[in-house]
């Protein structure tokens, strides 16, 4: 047995009926190909190869390779020692893709990367869809409505992006070691059409964090402190955007902000 190391932030699930009900709700199944995010000593992995999928695993930790090759010898198995934030995704599944196997991303990740790992994921070539386990309070955050407390710049980049919803919840004593909160099975289905462009994505992130910043602020206000316009500049910008001055940033939709970055232009 592997002791897990705390400066990679991991934690084991060894529950077989669970891991089976996470690679359930990642929809996996013969013809796909999954991308495995950190899968440890490899209950997801077999799981996952259960249901007929084909399993890409990136693994940082050089004590788990041997166990995993061994465990998972003569299966549809690949291991890749690497970073998951530095490795080229798309690029490793692509002995699958160009067959035309359907590819996903799915992950028991590190709570300290989630964000980063969430922002790769989520980057163009984009997998069909990504499953990760998260904290709660992450999972809350990403799908929680406009006007939610849980509502912030986190919920609308990756609206913006991805339709997310939360399967269901692994309590912390289903790991080894319990980590110190909840967590979530969080699933993200990319949009067929984005809100925002690839090209525009990185503007876009900026004016949301901006004026996230200011969020309990009315609209109009909180766009003159975020971008430097006067009082007359942000009115007709607001205007142009047909977006309501006296609102709070915090209740504006991934779409309207969408609109007041078009409104915006280039000084967007």
């Amino acid at each position: 047995m592997v002791r897990a190391k705390k400066s990679l932030g991991q934690h084991f699930l060894k529950q077989p009926p669970l891991l089976a009900k996470i690679a359930e709700a990642t929809g996996a199944a013969a013809g796909d190909v999954v991308l495995e995010i950190g899968p440890g000593e490899g209950g997801l992995t077999e799981a996952l190869l259960d249901r007929g999928a084909v399993v890409v695993a990136i693994e940082r930790d050089e004590r788990m390779l041997e166990p995993l090759r061994r465990r998972f010898a003569g299966r549809d198995f690949a291991l890749v020692q690497a970073d998951a934030l530095e490795a080229d995704w798309s690029h490793l599944v692509a002995p699958w893709t160009s067959l035309g196997l359907r590819w996903i991303v799915v992950g028991n990740i590190p709570y300290y990367i989630t964000s980063p790992l969430l922002e790769k994921a989520l980057t163009h070539p984009l997998p069909a869809s990504v499953t990760f386990l998260v904290q709660q309070e992450v999972a809350d955050r990403i799908t929680a409505p406009a006007g939610a407390d849980a509502y912030g710049a986190l919920s609308v980049n990756i609206q913006a992006v991805a339709v997310g919803k939360q399967r269901f919840t692994v309590g912390r004593g289903a790991f080894v070691p319990p980590p110190k909160v909840d967590s979530a099975v969080l699933q993200l289905i990319p949009r067929a059409a984005p809100l925002v462009s690839p090209e525009r994505f990185g503007e876009f992130r900026r004016l949301v964090t901006s004026l996230f910043s200011y969020r309990r602020k009315r609209l109009h206000r909180a766009l003159r402190e975020a971008t430097g316009l006067g009082a007359d500049a942000a009115s007709v910008v607001l205007a142009g955007a047909e977006l309501d001055p006296d609102v709070r940033p915090e209740r504006l939709t991934p779409g309207e902000f969408l609109r007041l970055l078009d409104a915006l232009g280039p000084q967007g």
